[in-house]
């Protein structure tokens, strides 16, 4: 069995529709921070503040975890990534930790910093790193949020992460550098992983998640294809390995089924009904398991 700590905060709603959609639904108790999952697999299950997750997965408080790429090695917790989950808050994808300054100044890169300028941040171990091995000296501050409106009065640089960056545009920011991308991981203890059982478990649930993980933004497209027609719609279906075709009983027909991008189906369909396909049908998957 074992103890799964899960991020608060912008990271929250992506997580619990991740667990629900993986057959993990995340309950929460009448204390806030505290929830059950309902599998055999999972004990204690805490909602936490994804800058401390990776320290309390560390010191062994959990056996897995999720924090972003940008916390774990803020905290230099030495924990094991298990996988790459590729969301944020918005959604699949990753998001930047930038260098930015006001519009105005002259600067192109980190590297026309001058010396001894305020830089802000909720990063402060991660920005002395960048700017010492840039050789600046920077005078690094702690930003406990808001860290874009501290300029110009308050600090002359920030450190934040983003997006697309539009937040920083608006507060008359531009980006000059890039320290590190980030994405959501799953994350374990090392004790925990070395131990066969609960190592075991956690492959179950890192399954069950990454399942659906590689699901979304695909579907299952179903066909009937006339035999002579066969060559010509294969050559344009595409298929995450090979598409599966089987004889139809007592006709000239053959079933075709493939999995596909759900950004082709709306181009895709209509070639597929003039190269002869019938009786198509689309799909939503829930899970892909290799």
């Amino acid at each position: 069995m074992i103890d799964i700590a899960i991020p608060k905060g912008s990271l929250l709603n992506q997580t619990l529709q991740l667990f629900e959609q993986a057959g993990l639904e995340v309950r929460r108790t009448e204390r806030e921070y505290n929830a059950k999952i309902n599998d055999p697999r999972v004990g204690k299950v805490k909602i936490l503040r994804p800058q401390e997750i990776p320290s309390y997965v560390a010191k062994g408080y959990f056996d897995l975890g999720i924090s972003g790429t940008d916390w774990i090695r803020e905290s230099k917790a030495d924990v094991v990534t298990v996988t790459e989950l590729n969301y944020g808050k918005q959604g699949p994808g990753k998001v930047k930790l930038v260098v930015a300054v006001p519009d105005g100044e002259r600067i192109a890169s980190a590297r026309d910093i001058k010396p001894n300028s305020r830089v802000a941040t909720e990063y402060p171990e991660l920005t002395r790193a960048f700017f010492e091995e840039l050789g600046i000296q920077v005078d690094v501050q702690y930003s406990y949020g808001a860290t874009e409106a501290k300029v110009p009065e308050l600090t002359d640089v920030v450190v934040d992460l983003t997006e697309t960056g539009s937040t920083l545009r608006k507060n008359g920011l531009k980006i000059v550098d890039v320290i590190m991308e980030s994405t959501s991981e799953l994350i374990a203890n090392k004790k925990s992983w070395a131990d066969p059982e609960k190592r075991e478990d956690i492959h179950a649930i890192e399954t069950l998640l990454s399942a659906v993980i590689r699901a979304r933004g695909k579907v299952l497209i179903d066909l009937n294809v006339p035999e002579g027609k066969i060559e010509e719609v294969i050559s344009i279906l595409p298929s995450m390995k090979n598409p599966t075709i089987s004889k139809l009983y007592n006709s000239g027909y053959y079933a075709v089924e493939s999995v596909v991008d759900k950004s082709q189906i709306n181009l895709l369909i209509p070639r597929l009904k003039k190269a002869g396909a019938e009786d198509i049908l689309e799909l939503a998957i829930s899970k892909i398991v290799p």
